[in-house]
This record gives C-alpha cells, structure tokens and sequence, in this order.
C-alpha cells in the first residue's frame, strides 16, 4: 500500500497491526446455562483474515476494480467483512436500507445499476423474480457463512498491506441511500477521503480512542468501528422493525459488555431509558451516547442522566449527504436550550464542527446555481441551512436534478449541500433547527414551522406524538395539528377527540405564533421512517387528513367533527 494511498481499508489493517488480539467484533449467538450472552468473537486479526477471504472470494467470482455491487447481507461481521472487502478491490458497496418498502427498493436498485449483487438466499431470489429492476446485475455472489471457514486459513491471514487497492481520496467509495423521509430515497456518493474526513470528525469530536466498545443501532455505523479501533457489540435487533427491540436485551449487552458508547435514534433511547427507570437500572459504563434520527426532545435528555451515570447524551446535526455538521451535549441543553425548545424556540443542534461552515440562506424552492445568487440571513434569522466541509458529499447518484436542486456551488469551487433544513444562528454562535423546508406551512399570516410548535404539545401527558401539518394551497394553508395519543383509548370516541381538542386548543392560545392553529386530527399511529423510527412522514399525514375527519375547537364552534 503507497503511503498516498486513500482507500478507507488501510484503517482496518493499521488497527489490525496494532492491536491484533483485541476483539473487534462480538455476534451474539444465543445465551448461556447461566443467562449471559454468547457471542462469537473475532480479534483485529481475525477480522482482517475475515475481509481477505472475502475479498479472495469476490476476486475470483468475478469483481472488479469499480464494480458497483449491492450488498443485501446480515448485520454485523457479514456486513462489515463485505463492505471491508470491496474497499480493498476498490469496488462500490451500494447499502440500501431494508424496510423501505418493495416499490422504493427496487427503485434504489434501478437507478444504482449494480453489476454484482452479493446477497443472502432471499435477495438473490428477489433477483431472479423482479428481474427488470436487476436487469444490470451480471455477477450473483452467495452471502451466508464465513469467508475463512470456506478457504485455508493461509489464504488471507498473513496477506501483506499492499494488497489493498490504490485508491484516491476523490475515488467513488460508496453509494449510501437517504431514509426518503421526505421523498424518494436517493442514493449518495462517497468518496475514500470523505470517509476519511467522517472517521476523523467523529473521533476528535467525541474523544473515541482505540480500545471502547461499541453497540450501533444503525447497522451501518458499525463500519466505522474498524477504523476507529473500537469492538462491535452487534445489538439484537431487527433493523428492517427497529420499533420492536427490546430494551432488556440491549441493556443485557451494554452491561455485560461494558460497553462505553452507542448511537441509536431518540425512538429506540426513549424505550432504553424507559426500561432503565422501570427497573433501576443505571448504564455506569456508557461514556457517550451519540442519538439522532430526528430531535432529540428535551424530556429524553432528562430521562437519560441518571441512567448515564457516567456518561453523556450527545446529538449530532447532520444528513447522509453531510455529517456531522454540529453536535451538542446534555450539560448544554438541560442546563438552557430544553427551555428555549419548550417555549418555541426551536431544536438548539449544537455548535458547527470546526472542519465545516454553515451559512443560512433566504428561503427557496428552486435551484441556486452559485453562492452568489443566495441571499445570506443575519443572527437570529430563520432560513435554509447551508454547509460546506471534508463530508460534504458533491452529488446524488444518477439524479442530476437533485443535485442541482440540493448543492450550491461558490467562487472557489467548492460544494455546498442544502440541508432541507430550516434554521438560524442564535446569539451565541449555536445552530437551531425549526424543521424541514418541504414541511413548513405557508399560511397567509406567515410561515409555520414544526419545531417551533410541536415541542409545545409534548407536555400534555396525552400525546405521544404531535405533527404540524397544513390544509389547502401553500400559501393559503390551514394549520392543523395531528395528534398520536399514548392511549387508543383516549381518541375511541368523538366526545374523547372533542375533550383532548379543547385542551390541546388551550395550549395554543398561551402562545402568540400557534394562537391560530384550531384545527385537530387524532391517528393511532403515525407514519415513521424505518431506519430511524423517529422521523414523522408529515406530508403523507397532511394527505391523510385532506380526506379525514378533524375536530375544531372555537369559541364560536366548539368541538364541532369537520370533513376536509
């Protein structure tokens, strides 16, 4: 390997060299006589044999430098031996989430063209049944078992260094797909030195070294472990229904483990800290909890210090196509913006890391060819946030109309990546985050945005979920509010939907910018992205409601059941 090499594989090797016997993956594999987790553990250097098998496997199956391959595979070691071994070859892992739906899937598979589809029995069988969306496919590679126990032993173990693919740090690395929680998922391109410039951000921000244990709830976090030098606790969790886990068996596994860090969304850490308070349990090992997936509340950062006993949550800011952009820490946000947030200020993200700029730009729908056609807003002004920065990634894959709708580029050169987000900068030079620009409601007194007045009705011990959407023609929209109650039992009845009216009603009028909103629909569950399950599908709701029932509560008109 040349020392100019970018290719993100090297870290796994380094890591390898340095810590060999260390364990860098634990799977679990059923429990104990005594009730403990078993896991199969694989050290640094086992794990490097694992990905050398693989990549000797694809090699002689067919895969080449710039293959683009789609990876349907298991969490854990089949993941991450699979991606590992196509960065060696220098081919292009396309990772697209599971649970997104058959329609989108197979969309995402269209428009990636895969050559090579490395996958478990089912997804070859997708394959062969759904041909046309395969249709590029030529090379099919069976997914199941281990590489090593497939091969001698001597074939990848004592494999020298420079076997690693020369790549450049601006060499496609990886298509990533987006949770379309606001569209259609799109595909985006990373480069070898964009992954780079992620490990080392991570890293440096969150004081991660060589040695801590990690749990990822997102399996593709996990591929950072290799390179951060940290053992993978693969969670018990089916990430095609992250909903469903359950808090015991991740609390077993952090405990057992001493596991130090873990990310996961604020759905998945609200039933964690839930289950901790339960049953008195405390997770003294966690030095930080990295959630994100959509804002973090300000009642689960309450919920979770005394379960962190000796640790910290922590919320990075940031997209597929940008991240991290800002992070901020519970000591900050219990301590101020959880305040602020429950008043209507907004979701507080942190202060920008020091490797990025954000700027934040007047609200457009169109396309802004250069920086210099955006208008820049000054402190305290809410607009579209902007950033520049080493993660910043330059473009869609086959989408050139989202691209051109989603990136700015400047004087120099460089990229910009519109976030979709709205947002200002506050006094203090931190980043508040008031929602997402394709959700905001245009009404004819104004624009209405969802972080500014959700957070207002979380507080009433009947909502679980709270969605601010809007009526009619942007421009002439009606605010409304749709309402996931903790109980089904609440919204049963029209008499039990008018009660909850009125009293959500009386918390708008204490506030001058939701004193407006009158209007109330009540759903027994919302629509969640599946990778997170914590990202509310406004839009299909706003479309749901157009044909449902609502309930206005009016001095002139109270409770009255209205069809739109």
């Amino acid at each position: 390997m040349t020392l100019d090499n970018a290719n993100i594989a090297r870290h796994l090797s380094l890591m390898a060299a340095q810590q060999p016997q260390a364990a860098a993956l634990k799977v679990p594999r059923g429990r104990t006589r005594a009730g403990d987790i078993d896991y199969l553990v694989l050290s640094f250097a086992g794990l490097a044999a694992e990905v050398a098998a693989w990549r000797v496997e694809l090699a002689a199956r067919g895969v080449r430098r710039g293959d683009r391959v789609l990876v349907m595979v298991r969490q854990g070691l089949p993941l991450i031996a699979a991606a590992f071994a196509l960065f060696e070859l220098a081919a292009v892992p396309i990772v697209i989430d599971p649970g997104m739906g058959l329609k989108n899937f197979l969309a995402c598979v269209a428009r990636s063209r895969p050559r090579v589809l490395l996958g478990i029995p089912i997804a070859r069988i997708i394959s062969r049944v759904c041909r046309k969306a395969f249709r590029t496919v030529e090379v099919r590679v069976p997914a199941s078992g281990s590489a090593t126990a497939r091969m001698s032993s001597k074939s990848g173990s004592n494999r020298p260094v420079s076997e690693i693919a020369v790549s450049a740090a601006d060499d496609l690395a990886a298509v990533l797909f987006t949770s379309g929680s606001t569209g259609s998922p799109k595909g985006v391109c990373y480069t070898h030195g964009m992954f780079d410039a992620q490990v080392e951000m991570i890293r440096s921000t969150y004081d991660i070294r060589p040695g801590e244990i990690d749990l990822p709830m997102l399996p593709v976090f996990a591929l950072f472990n290799p390179a951060l030098g940290m053992t993978t606790i693969v969670p018990e969790i089916d990430p095609s229904r992250p909903s469903q886990v359950d808090p015991a068996k991740i609390i077993q596994a952090i405990r057992q483990e001493n596991v130090t860090s873990s990310f996961g969304s604020p759905t998945l850490w609200r039933k964690i800290a839930a289950h901790c308070h339960a049953h008195r349990v405390t997770l003294p090992t966690m030095k930080r909890v990295l959630c994100a997936g959509a804002p973090v509340p300000p009642d689960l950062w309450e919920l979770m210090e005394p379960v962190l006993s000796g640790g910290r949550l922590h919320s990075p800011y940031g997209a597929t196509e940008a991240l991290p952009v800002s992070t901020i820490g519970s000591p900050e946000v219990v301590d101020g913006t959880a305040i602020a947030t429950q008043r209507g200020a907004g979701t507080c993200v942190g202060r920008v890391l020091p490797a990025n700029e954000v700027k934040i730009i007047a609200i457009t729908d169109g396309p802004v060819a250069t920086l210099a056609d955006a208008r820049e807003l000054p402190c305290g002004r809410i607009g579209e946030i902007v950033v520049r920065g080493p993660t910043v990634t330059r473009e869609y894959d086959a989408l050139p109309e989202a691209t051109a709708a989603a990136k700015i580029r400047d004087a120099a050169g460089d990229i910009w990546h519109r976030m979709g987000d709205l947002g200002y900068f506050d006094e203090h030079g931190r980043l508040w985050f008031c929602g997402r620009k394709a959700e905001r409601v245009e009404t004819m007194a104004g624009p209405l945005y969802t972080e500014q007045i959700e957070p207002l009705f979380m507080a009433h011990p009947e909502v679980r979920r709270v969605a601010l959407i809007g009526i009619g023609m942007r421009g002439r929209e009606r605010a409304a509010l749709v309402i996931e109650p903790v109980s089904k039992d609440s919204i049963l009845t029209s008499e039990g939907c008018r009660r909850l009216s009125r009293e959500l009603r009386a918390i708008t009028i204490r506030h001058p910018h939701t004193a407006g909103i009158k209007l109330f629909y009540f759903r027994k569950n919302f629509p969640v992205d599946v990778r997170h399950n914590a990202k509310i599908h406004r839009l299909a709701l706003a479309r749901w409601a157009a044909n449902d029932v609502g309930y206005e509560s009016d001095p002139k008109r109270d409770n009255l059941g209205l069809h739109f």
